[in-house]
């Protein structure tokens, strides 16, 4: 069997939006684009007509992609979730101590990860790091640049 992919609500409604619209704009569109080069005639000099068989390819996959990340998610609404611990779906404001600054992130599943936005990979090195720590708790974490420390400030669920 597939291995599950968790997710929130949220990163649900993203991923089906993206799909809706690779579906019903991006997938059409590219039919509408391929029937014109292709009423062109001659089609191995036609630019067009290769560059949308390419993209459309691309589409398909990306299409499949996603298609499977659905099939295969187990949806978490952060909204009903409890627990004084980070856990999946918790937002966590931490102090970078390095920096001097407050960070907010949330953590969420592999498919709707999105660093500048705040969004964590709940298996990413920062991810696994503050899984199970609670409000004081400090965390060091080996990221690229090297070792970075984070005080957890406080956790919620929205």
């Amino acid at each position: 069997m597939a291995e599950r992919e968790l997710m929130t609500v949220h990163g649900k409604k993203q991923i089906e939006q993206e799909l809706s619209q690779l579906i019903k704009v991006e997938r059409e569109d590219l039919k509408r684009v391929i029937a014109e080069a292709r009423a062109l005639g001659d089609l191995k000099e036609n630019a067009e007509y290769h560059s949308a068989k390419e993209k459309q390819s691309m589409v398909e996959g990306r299409i499949a992609q996603l298609q499977d990340i659905i099939a295969r998610a187990e949806i978490i609404d952060p909204s009903t979730l409890k627990s004084s611990n980070i856990i999946f779906g918790a937002s966590v404001k931490l102090f970078d101590t390095e920096k001097n600054i407050e960070v907010l992130y949330q953590i969420v599943g592999k498919a709707e990860a999105d660093i500048k936005n705040g969004k964590i990979f709940y298996l990413s090195p920062l991810g696994k790091a503050l899984l199970g720590k609670e409000k004081g708790d400090v965390v060091t974490v080996q990221a690229p640049k090297g070792v970075v420390e984070y005080e957890v400030i406080d956790i919620f669920f929205k």
